[in-house]
């Protein structure tokens, strides 16, 4: 890291890094620390380890504070006497204290040798200022009336039927309200799409929406929350095929610093967001998932991450709210456990993915015209039993 220390010494990159998680940059000096983290890994490893070495950090002080609390709270009911606390004298309470404190005494111990060690070596004794870091998952909330565009085909039959005296005129389907928004990718020409379990499991509804404005009915046919994978199939008679797939699935784990870029529906049209992976693991070290630095928005859940050959090597799913560019996605391989469990079903035994990318070698920009196409905004009703 010899380039970047003729620039930072120890002391300064570690400001640095605190102020860029704080948020405390501004946005020149933001931009350049960036560009650093993009063109050095080593940069980019250290914020992501500060990052998490600060949320360790506040768990420990977060258990103190319960343990202070509750221990309070105890000798404070004792008092009263509403509950009974026996008085130990002596070695007795000695041994009692210890086997009761023991393991938060262990743990204080572990955490100080870890300060230490870590602040002496890499830092030379700065102590960190704490953050908060909550995950969210990145499906967007929104209140939208989606009319069936079949509706309008229905009421014209059922004029002519009453124009006719026929009887048994048919029923239309009620309008949805939307309450949840993502993206989809197709996985194959039939209809079949990836999307994130977050979005949909809680609907009775599902449309999907194309980059040309139209809607189309789908229906959800598998649900794997532990992955957050979810199968829909568009389900309705005006959806056209836009053909064989341009991009493959990758079955692989990408390389740390292979550079990515996104598409999805933060917005009410196709946003293009571009990155690289910056750890093989996602949030709090989830091993089904890797960590990806791009931005991304609620809307975004469910669509593709792509690799420089137009492969899909994961679905974005959320992010780490105080940690700038910490965004996190499901692993691709997760997509084919996922379509084996649907193959299981007769009606789809014959369904396969292809790992092939049909658009390697060309230009993103060329790649993107190809693939848009497939890329559908995902909007879900929340059920109401």
């Amino acid at each position: 890291m010899e380039p970047v220390m003729n620039e930072f010494n120890d002391i300064t990159m570690l400001d640095a890094v605190e102020r860029y998680i704080r948020g405390e940059m501004g946005p020149d000096e933001r931009l350049h620390f960036e560009t650093l983290r993009k063109s050095n890994g080593e940069i980019d490893q250290l914020v992501v380890e500060h990052t998490l070495f600060l949320q360790q950090i506040n768990r420990y002080g977060e258990w103190q504070n319960f343990q202070s609390t509750l221990s309070e709270v105890h000798t404070d009911l004792a008092e009263q006497g509403k509950i009974h606390a026996d008085r130990l004298e002596g070695k007795a309470k000695v041994v009692y204290l210890w086997n009761r404190y023991k393991r938060v005494t262990a743990i204080a111990a572990s955490i100080a040798v870890i300060v230490a060690v870590s602040t002496s070596s890499v830092f030379n004794s700065i102590t960190p200022a704490a953050n908060e870091h909550k995950y969210q998952e990145l499906k967007g909330v929104i209140d939208e009336v989606i009319r069936d565009n079949n509706n309008i085909k229905v009421k014209q039959e059922n004029i002519e039927k009453a124009i006719t005296a026929e009887p048994n005129p048919t029923p239309a389907r009620p309008d949805i309200v939307a309450r949840f928004k993502g993206t989809g990718f197709l996985i194959d020409g039939k209809g079949l799409m990836i999307t994130n379990a977050h979005v949909v499991k809680e609907s009775k509804n599902v449309y999907v929406q194309n980059n040309k404005g139209e809607y189309f009915r789908a229906i959800v046919l598998q649900l794997d929350v532990n992955r957050d994978v979810a199968i829909i199939k568009i389900d309705d008679e005006k959806f056209r095929s836009p053909g064989v797939l341009p991009y493959g699935i990758s079955r692989t784990s990408a390389p740390i610093a292979e550079t990515i870029y996104t598409l999805g529906f933060p917005r009410n049209e196709i946003v293009y967001g571009e990155g690289y992976l910056s750890a093989r693991t996602g949030y709090n070290g989830d091993t089904l998932s890797c960590q990806i630095s791009v931005d991304a928005n609620p809307g975004n859940s469910g669509g593709p991450v792509f690799n420089k050959n137009g492969e899909v090597i994961g679905i974005l799913s959320a992010k780490e709210e105080a940690t700038e560019g910490a965004v996190f996605a499901v692993q691709s391989k997760y997509i084919y456990q996922a379509v084996e469990q649907l193959r299981r079903n007769s009606l789809y035994s014959k369904v396969k993915l292809s790992s092939r990318s049909m658009i390697s070698g060309i230009d993103k920009i060329q790649q993107v015209k190809k693939i848009e196409d497939y890329i559908y905004m995902v909007k879900a009703d929340k059920y109401q039993p």
